[in-house]
């Protein structure tokens, strides 16, 4: 399970920003296409702020649903994966614009 370690990661750069304070919410962005299963994230959360300046904290987590571009006719979508192709053209000539999001986004202490 890398969700642990990411959200150990997580625990570290809220604790070297909150500058000491006690942190009363974190929110983080967590991509469709990421990978990270933000269900494992929340059981994670816990264990991982025990001891922590994050200790007790609420922990919000922002699903950001995937879109892209097409590189041929400049059309914007939606997509559900990497190898979708333009619903306006048909080119399989994409770019990613979100959706592979994995960051803190915001710290309240």
């Amino acid at each position: 399970m890398h969700e642990l370690s990411i959200m150990q990661s997580v625990v570290n750069i809220c604790e070297q920003n909150a500058a000491g304070n006690r942190v009363k919410a974190v929110t983080i962005e967590v991509g469709e296409l990421s990978g990270v299963v933000p269900d494992a994230l929340e059981f994670c959360f816990e264990a991982c702020t025990k001891g922590t300046l994050l200790e007790g904290a609420r922990l919000v987590i922002d699903v950001i649903a995937p879109s892209a571009n097409c590189k041929d006719c400049g059309a914007k979508f939606s997509v559900k994966s990497y190898y979708e192709s333009c619903p306006e053209c048909g080119s399989s000539a994409i770019e990613i614009l979100s959706g592979e999001e994995l960051r803190v986004k915001e710290l309240e202490v």
